[in-house]
């Protein structure tokens, strides 16, 4: 229904793409789709969103002046698919799905999306372009379908879609699920030989998993991938959260780094602090003469340990018990001494006075 030309803007000195509308004459609704892909993509600013400068009719057709993508869409030539490893299907993944989100955010859901309307440049920047068939979600009119009809691609088509429910930003999300099995399998999730039987393939049969087609990759890549497949909307993951796990590196099976060890603090010796001993100062013994303990009796001996009076017996004296009966010694002798004396002065007194 149209071509695209390679052109330059004379005003501006730019390479652009113009995009051709034939035969709206005999369609009118494609020539109201055609203007409202101009309206859908100059509402959209994004790195990885074609941008669209300028719409208008020349010669009796409708063009579509739009950026020049320097590259090929992922769709391939001569219908041969396009295959890509794993490192590139996750650059596209991250690219195409942080479009998507700008889309989403604006409120346009796709509903187109397949290999042949992502476009990567030569810088290896991937693009979506054609939303020729775009629906704003605040707008259920916007589609120009009648009711019941299905628009897309089949071989992408999400499940919700198959059953005629409205397109919504999951369906997106799963179409790109699709594109992205597709560039690393070499071939779509589903294959029919009729059109019914292949959207109900979408409704019910789970997609094989890569893995077992012999396709080298991460596990956590697959799993995310699959993700993107999930026959329920809300089981799949939302446009901007594909871009940042993509981006992030998390489809690589890299582990988490660990959190940096906190060096534990090294026990010092602290030295133990040494009693101060004063000068030891022996207790002053009592004047009075020192009481004898009573022998135990028979049943006191008999009630005691036999360990307790070995050790009783075998224990020397003390250091305090020695000094006190050093001390004793003089005193007993000065006592001794004074009483001597006394006497013999008394006798000399006594023979003094006779």
């Amino acid at each position: 229904m149209g071509e695209v030309w390679r052109a330059t803007d004379e005003v501006l000195g730019r390479d652009v793409a113009v995009k051709l509308m034939l035969g709206h004459e005999h369609d009118p609704s494609a020539a109201e789709r055609f203007r409202m892909e101009a309206q859908t993509a100059a509402r959209l600013s994004h790195p990885h969103v074609v941008g669209v400068f300028d719409f208008g009719t020349w010669d009796g057709k409708l063009f579509l002046v739009m950026e020049l993508v320097s590259g090929d869409s992922l769709a391939g030539d001569r219908g041969r698919s396009v295959v890509l490893g794993p490192e590139q299907v996750a650059t596209v993944a991250a690219h195409a799905a942080a479009g998507l989100a700008a889309a989403h955010r604006q409120g346009v859901v796709h509903r187109d999306i397949k290999p042949g309307n992502l476009l990567m440049d030569a810088d290896g920047t991937v693009k979506l372009a054609d939303f020729g068939i775009a629906r704003f979600v605040d707008d259920p009119s916007a589609g120009l379908t009648t009711t019941g009809q299905i628009v897309g691609t089949g071989l992408y088509l999400a499940p919700e879609r198959a059953l005629g429910q409205p397109a919504s930003p999951a369906s997106d999300v799963y179409s790109l699920g699709c594109v992205l099995y597709q560039l690393l399998t070499g071939q779509p999730p589903f294959r029919a030989d009729t059109a019914t039987a292949l959207l109900y393939q979408h409704i019910d049969t789970p997609p094989a998993p890569p893995r077992q087609l012999g396709v080298p990759m991460p596990a956590a890549f697959e799993a995310y991938l699959l993700s993107l497949l999930a026959k329920q909307p809300e089981q799949r993951p939302s446009a901007q959260a594909i871009a940042d796990w993509f981006t992030s590196g998390s489809w690589r099976d890299q582990p988490m780094p660990l959190p940096p060890a906190v060096p534990q603090p090294v026990p010092q010796s602290v030295p133990r602090p040494v009693p101060h001993t004063a000068p030891h100062t022996a207790p002053r013994a009592p004047h009075h003469a020192p009481q004898t303990a009573p022998a135990p009796g028979p049943a006191a001996m008999a009630s005691a340990p036999p360990q307790s009076r070995t050790s009783r017996r075998a224990q020397p004296p003390t250091e305090n018990a020695l000094a006190a009966i050093s001390r004793r010694r003089p005193r007993r002798t000065a006592a001794v001494a004074g009483a001597v004396a006394f006497v013999v002065f008394l006798l000399i007194g006594m023979a003094w006075l006779s």
